[in-house]
């Protein structure tokens, strides 16, 4: 995501380099280039121009500050409007005083809205509430087929009267069935088109006089570009939404719906989907967005994800292992499957400061190593886990037979877990003097 915008940026930015103080020539010169990565990552232009005039103000005259270069100056600027463009800060998803919370999912076909409906309800039953799902989509075929799938993976229920009833009528029924089962949030997947027309407004517009929504959802799919503003000024000005959804930001798209769809319609991007599975979908936080455009990393993103996948019962028992030195190939799986609910690892990578977007573009990061050090561990026996010492010759073979690696393999993992050991030993022995203990102390596992 923004890859190629991140670089055409930080080009831009060299043209502000050894600069006592900037003139309008520097800042006219640097500032061309800064348009041209704009528009070519499918900004609007109206956008771009109010941008470029915007920082070019802040920009020409600026006294360098004592502690920064000319570029970093220019960067900051930009950086500081990159965020008030994408809405100033994040957004959240009104909740209803008196439950249940209304939430209509509209769109138009293809750009994820059943799916991010799934997703949706999925993240917020994990904060610990009801979610209910409403098939209001009776025309796609096997449009209610595909939500009551994406309800049974996440265990969230489905309201549906087939497709038969009018839309605006399971609506009605699906929100008294969340009354009558306590169902404190309601999110109503409705029909798309492959182009908005006459016929799917006008539904749109019963189902939300019929049902009044807290919040109504726009789905856009990032990856058309120029397009996705468009489809945002139609559906704003026929149904006044309250928020946008960008799905597909983890394809090859160019950014430009991003930094458009906020500044043309006037209302927040409240969530983005970042990949395929149930799991992947985030709240947009714009300062967030600005500093991994810009190549700053994104490291509040990747502490949420740690925490959500931090298990503090399984981190004392791990520190109490370390410190008596009985940590074993099981706990090591455990640390494994951590790490792994994280995400995508090359997204979590990309969320480093100083890991430039494109940086890893031709250095891929091979998860398969996760799932291949898994099924070695898996093919040993209790006290093969236990006592990795006692696996020798043969035992290394039926263990590579069983998980479908080499032997190369099962021993390279052995040798890694073993210099985990000598570490943790050296932790383990630190930690018994009074310096020591205070380190320890102040250590958050996993690490």
């Amino acid at each position: 995501m923004f890859e190629s915008l991140g670089e055409k940026l930080n080009n831009a930015f060299k043209k502000f380099r050894s600069k006592g103080k900037l003139t309008e020539a520097d800042v006219k010169a640097g500032m061309r280039e800064i348009k041209l990565a704009l528009l070519e990552a499918d900004v609007n232009f109206k956008v771009v121009r109010d941008f470029i005039k915007i920082v070019s103000e802040r920009a020409v005259g600026a006294e360098v500050l004592e502690s920064l270069l000319p570029a970093q100056q220019v960067v900051k600027i930009v950086n500081e409007e990159l965020t008030r463009l994408m809405g100033g800060s994040q957004s959240k998803l009104t909740i209803a005083s008196k439950p249940p919370t209304i939430i209509m999912m509209v769109g138009l076909q293809g750009a994820g809205k059943t799916t991010h409906a799934g997703k949706l309800a999925g993240m917020y039953k994990k904060q610990g509430k009801r979610p209910l799902l409403v098939a209001g989509d009776i025309y796609r075929p096997a449009a209610i087929k595909q939500l009551q799938v994406v309800g049974e993976k996440l265990d969230i229920p489905v309201f549906t009267m087939g497709d038969k009833v009018s839309p605006v009528e399971i609506a009605k029924e699906g929100i008294k069935f969340a009354n009558q089962k306590g169902y404190d949030m309601v999110f109503i997947d409705t029909a798309g088109r492959l182009q908005i027309d006459e016929v799917l407004m006008d539904e749109l517009k019963n189902i939300k006089a019929a049902v009044e929504p807290h919040e109504i959802l726009l789905t856009i799919d990032a990856m058309i570009g120029q397009e996705s503003v468009n489809v945002a000024e139609t559906f704003n000005n026929l149904l006044d939404i309250t928020g946008v959804i960008l799905t597909k930001l983890d394809g090859d798209t160019r950014g430009g719906a991003a930094l458009s769809v906020r500044y043309v319609t006037g209302k927040p991007i409240k969530f983005v989907g970042t990949g395929e599975k149930l799991d992947t979908i985030e709240p947009f936080h714009p300062d967030r967005m600005a500093s991994r455009i810009l190549g700053m990393g994104d490291v509040l993103t990747l502490i949420d994800k740690a925490q959500a996948a931090y298990d503090e019962k399984q981190a004392a028992e791990l520190e109490q292992k370390m410190r008596q030195q009985t940590f074993t190939l099981d706990d090591y799986l455990a640390q494994l499957a951590q790490l792994k609910s994280m995400g995508n690892l090359e997204q979590l990578m990309g969320m480093m400061p100083g890991v430039k977007p494109g940086a890893l573009k031709d250095a891929k990061i091979d998860e398969s190593v996760l799932a291949r050090t898994e099924a070695i561990i898996k093919s040993m026996t209790r006290a093969e886990r236990e006592k990795p010492d006692i696996i020798n010759a043969s035992r290394k073979k039926r263990i590579a037979a069983g998980s479908g690696t080499t032997v190369e393999d099962v021993n390279k993992l052995l040798k890694q877990f073993d210099q985990m050991l000598k570490m943790m030993k050296q932790f383990s022995n630190m930690g018994k003097t009074k310096q020591g203990k205070k380190m320890l102390g102040r250590m958050k596992m996993p690490f």
